[in-house]
């Protein structure tokens, strides 16, 4: 009768397993690439070891949980993509997640039906059955299923462009709290008691245990969740930083050329008289130099061309690249007069933007269909920039457009864009549909100045 019951209650909860599965493949498919063969093996494996654990355990127990987490770990090693620092932190992730959700709703709901027990049905020392803790298992991982959805949609920055080492150091205390906690469950699961003390009767040390252990995996989450986000915050903002100095710098250095295309435009007659000499003296080799000596300040035949230069620079600088990747390059920009954005402002706005929309056109395997447009001006009262650049249709939005209110959540360059934009009372949007990304930028000017330049 006894190996009846297990089979059962296996049975029982092989459903529910099933669907605890498949939220981790799915979790681990949005943020470590797709498994092979659309995830199956990893299905098939983990399912399996975890029906050779349960039905090894019934008849010599074992370290089950711990068995089974190593178990994930390896077959997410080997099954999904990405470094192994990320997997390995993904693995965490999900392992303390379903853990900690488990353990806190059996804690809790077996505490209920102990209660339940004891005070309407008059039960002195009352005691859960097997069918009754196979039922408490697989209200737990319908919680854990539920836990794991709502996590993958809120991870989105902490698994995206980090260096392995990050995910690392982040997965380690993450990892010694599973250990612990399945230390724990282990000396549960062989009699080992949080006891209320005194002369309190077996119900009273059931209900304190429960409580001690609820207690303790709530406790757990929380300190994960604040060391997980709180890590994270503080790399973006240190990443942000960095971005921000180091555009600075770029701006510094835009400024200079510009500087030395004055110069240029100044001396432009003196240089054709130089460059006619050398012609008419067939001194290739000194007409050579003196071109290359040229060619690093020619932006100055571009001249001053969307009424703000450190843009015509910026913009110039993006168009090379984009002409070097073969990315048809549309533009289309209106600066106002008066300086509604400031020069820097207007360079941290375009120069992210364009980052990303030549990062998106790179990922792209076909260079036939790669494209960015541009095109900002007034619109009434405010100033308008709309980019919109090709991207691979196969990326999902978690891989680099969330989809949510939170649409700078997945990059460091659009926070700083988020910046700009929220210290001009300004409002922006975001959308990916049909491999075209769009992200569309309004500024209200302080004053109504719309005398503009254009280039095309």
């Amino acid at each position: 009768m006894k190996e009846l019951a297990d089979c059962l209650d296996i049975l029982i909860m092989t459903p529910f397993y099933l669907g605890y599965i498949w939220a981790a493949c799915r979790f681990c498919r949005r943020f470590l690439g797709r498994s092979h063969m659309k995830g199956l093996p990893f299905l098939f494996f983990f399912f399996g070891g975890w029906l050779f654990l349960s039905i090894a355990d019934r008849y010599s127990p074992v370290f089950l949980g711990a068995a089974e987490h190593a178990l994930f770990t390896g077959l997410v090693l080997l099954f999904f993509e990405e470094i192994w620092e990320k997997k390995i932190l993904a693995a965490a992730v999900l392992m303390l997640t379903g853990s900690l959700v488990e353990t806190f709703s059996g804690s809790l709901i077996s505490c209920i039906v102990l209660t339940f027990k004891h005070t309407v049905r008059k039960i002195p020392v009352p005691l859960i059955d097997g069918w009754e803790s196979s039922l408490i298992g697989c209200a737990g991982l319908c919680l854990a299923i539920f836990a794991i959805n709502w996590t993958a949609g809120r991870f989105s920055t902490v698994f995206w462009g980090k260096p392995g080492k990050w995910y690392a150091v982040l997965a380690v205390p993450l990892l010694a709290v599973i250990v612990m906690h399945d230390a724990a469950l282990w000396g549960a699961s062989n009699g080992v008691m949080v006891r209320s003390g005194g002369g309190m009767s077996l119900y009273h040390d059931q209900i304190f245990s429960h409580v001690g252990f609820g207690v303790l995996a709530a406790l757990s989450m929380a300190a994960a969740g604040f060391y997980v986000f709180g890590m994270n915050r503080i790399y973006l903002e240190q990443e942000k930083n960095s971005r921000y100095h180091s555009q600075i710098a770029v701006y510094k250095m835009l400024a200079e050329e510009y500087r030395q295309t004055e110069g240029l435009r100044h001396d432009m007659k003196n240089h054709v008289i130089a460059l006619s000499a050398l012609f008419q003296d067939r001194e290739w080799d000194k007409l050579g130099e003196y071109l290359k000596n040229m060619e690093g300040i020619a932006l100055a035949a571009c001249g001053d061309v969307t009424g703000n230069k450190a843009v015509d620079a910026l913009l110039y600088r993006k168009r090379k690249r984009a002409e070097e990747e073969n990315i048809r390059w549309e533009c289309d920009v209106q600066i106002p007069k008066g300086d509604p954005v400031n020069a820097f402002d207007l360079c941290v706005l375009f120069g992210n933007i364009l980052d990303n929309a030549l990062e998106a056109c790179g990922r792209m395997q076909s260079s036939q269909s790669r494209f960015i447009h541009i095109r900002a001006k007034a619109v009434k009262k405010c100033f308008l920039i709309e980019v919109k650049n090709s991207m691979d249709r196969t990326e999902k939005q978690g891989e680099g457009f969330t989809g949510q209110e939170d649409t700078w959540e997945y990059g460091v360059g659009l926070r700083n864009v988020e910046d700009v934009v929220q210290s001009y009372n300004g409002a922006a949007h975001m959308d990916a549909e049909n491999g075209v990304f769009t992200i569309s930028i309004l500024i209200p000017f302080a004053d109504a100045a719309y005398d503009t330049k254009t280039v095309v």
